[in-house]
């Protein structure tokens, strides 16, 4: 099991290749949530992802004969480009097996590292059996994601810089996937500040680690934002670590993570994916359980589709009631629409889109059917635009 003096030598090896990131007190988690959050810039790492730390320290321990032999690992992301990155800057080949399904711009992203990537298997299982055989056919040495000590130890490094810079700290919120990074936060917070709380997040669609920790068959799959977490086997290494060192497991829904999306966007004002902002969701989902505390949180990730984004925002937008859709049941005469328009925008909303059936939408000829989108400054604001057009016509939102 790594200790604190194997995260104190990583943060040595690791120094000026990878990036120390801020850690900052966000007002506005901090008032959606109830408590004291300072967030773990990450997602601001050259690659975008915390993945740097623990793949520098563990190219750096390789020896020169295994620098000669060249490195391979498997990854559908985040560790893919980390490992291209920093096996490119200590001049050691790397091969990064992928899945076929494995989006464009993540492969493109991690050979413009200068990595060789194979493309292999419709699943990540299928991508890291091969990746296994070429270590073991062309003699290259495998650098696992997160079942590896020094990966482990090049993970803690995070703890370390959170703890010097906000040493009061009451407990960490770690998301989870195959469990390198809760792992090593642990080792790091437990030792440099016993009794610190270290609490581990996970997805509801793969909850692995909180199902092995209550003894129950694990039982993971299904679509979730938070691909970067959403891992099918806790790592023996991180297991052992977890078991002696995590206090609790979260498990928060998929909703909440969109909400975190949204939140760290509009509120602290940086870009998380849907891994790195897990921590803010359990937050979001258990408010309780954190009231009043001094809480450090990664921002682990910040590769996120810009359509995927989008989407979140929307979804954000018409959850908090600042987005309406409605259907008016509405005469089909002049001058109606510019009626509609000018109640809407005379009462301050904003019209982003309009659809207007007449001949198969409504159940009578001398009506139509009209969808209007518009944008409104909260709830109560929505509210009052919504009554007004009831005055005049039958609406129904959706």
């Amino acid at each position: 099991m790594i200790g604190l003096a194997d995260i104190q030598a990583a943060a040595e090896r690791i120094k000026g290749r990878v990036l120390r990131t801020p850690f900052l007190y966000s007002d506005s988690v901090s008032r959606a949530t109830g408590a004291e959050v300072y967030l773990k810039l990450d997602n601001l790492q050259a690659t975008g992802a915390f993945k740097e730390r623990g793949a520098a320290n563990r190219l750096s321990m390789l020896t020169e004969d295994e620098r000669k032999r060249g490195v391979v690992a498997m990854s559908a992301g985040n560790h893919a480009q980390a490992v291209a990155r920093h096996a490119k800057l200590l001049g050691i080949n790397a091969t990064i097996v992928m899945p076929k399904f494995t989006p464009v711009t993540k492969v493109t992203r991690t050979q413009g590292w200068g990595a060789n990537v194979v493309l292999h298997g419709d699943m990540l299982a299928d991508a890291a059996a091969h990746a296994h055989f070429l270590a073991d056919s062309e003699g290259m040495v495998f650098i696992h994601p997160y079942d590896d000590e020094g990966v482990m130890a090049g993970q803690g490094t995070m703890a370390l810089e959170m703890l010097e810079d906000v040493p009061d700290l009451d407990a960490l919120v770690i998301p989870v996937g195959g469990g390198g990074l809760i792992a090593g936060c642990a080792v790091a917070a437990g030792a440099i500040k016993p009794g610190i709380e270290v609490i581990g997040v996970e997805v509801a669609a793969y909850a692995a680690l909180a199902q092995r920790l209550a003894g129950m068959p694990v039982s993971v799959g299904g679509p979730t934002i938070a691909e970067g977490i959403a891992v099918r086997d806790i790592g023996l290494n991180p297991l052992a670590v977890v078991r002696a060192h995590v206090h609790d497991v979260i498990v928060v829904p998929e909703r909440a993570v969109e909400e975190a999306i949204a939140l760290l966007a509009e509120g602290a004002k940086t870009v998380a994916e849907g891994a790195g902002a897990a921590g803010v969701a359990a937050l979001l989902a258990f408010p309780e359980r954190f009231a009043g505390k001094k809480v450090g949180v990664p921002v682990c990730g910040g590769n996120i589709d810009a359509r995927i984004l989008a989407n979140v925002m929307l979804r954000n937008l018409l959850r908090d009631g600042r987005l309406l859709r409605l259907v008016l049941e509405i005469p089909d005469r002049p001058g109606v629409l510019a009626d509609i328009s000018g109640k809407i925008g005379g009462h301050g909303g904003n019209i982003i889109e309009v659809s207007h059936q007449r001949l198969f939408a409504s159940p009578s000829v001398q009506s139509a059917e009209l969808e209007v989108m518009f944008e409104a400054r909260d709830v109560a604001h929505g509210a009052e635009i919504v009554q007004l057009l009831e005055e005049s016509y039958t609406v129904r939102r959706i």
